[in-house]
């Protein structure tokens, strides 16, 4: 099994950002289903080269291609952002909560609060759900604070390879 990369951690991999790679990225994050041809052209490579490269950011975690979906579109009703103050190991936490299918989104953090985690749920009820019976029960939470989202008027992925 491969071992993702952590944000924000650096490996051995950001050796593999050239300018080349950057700008194979950034062609990416425009349009994730750009052709390799396409990409080729852009950066001034062969199309076998743009896949060859393609595939050695996708083999050392450095990126992901992925389909993103509208959460209102497909069912989901409610997103929070949910602020957690823990005791203990903060890293044991987040784990858990990582673990938890209604969960896209967990942050250590310093500040306020020990973690930051995004949650989309199917509505208020099961939101309310996964605070009390899931989170809030683990026993390291000392509280929590949720942050409902009324509308999300922003989120890119585009901010390219710097």
């Amino acid at each position: 099994m491969q071992s993702r990369r952590t944000p924000g951690h650096r490996s051995a991999s950001d050796g593999l950002l050239d300018d080349i790679n950057k700008a194979i990225i950034e062609q990416l994050q425009q349009d994730g289903r750009r052709s390799y041809a396409a990409m080729a052209a852009a950066v001034g490579l062969s199309e076998a080269a743009v896949r060859q490269r393609v595939q050695r950011l996708l083999d050392a975690g450095v990126m992901q291609i992925v389909a993103v979906t509208d959460p209102l579109r497909v069912g989901f009703r409610r997103e929070a952002m949910i602020g957690v103050r823990i005791t203990g190991d903060t890293r044991l936490v987040a784990d858990t909560i990582a673990e938890l299918a209604e969960v896209d989104y967990v942050v250590l953090t310093a500040g306020s609060f020990d973690l930051i985690v995004e949650i989309v749920a199917e509505d208020d009820e099961h939101l309310l759900d996964l605070i009390n019976s899931r989170i809030r029960a683990l026993p390291q939470v000392l509280a929590t604070e949720t942050f409902v989202y009324l509308r999300l008027v922003k989120q890119t992925y585009t901010w390219g390879a710097r």
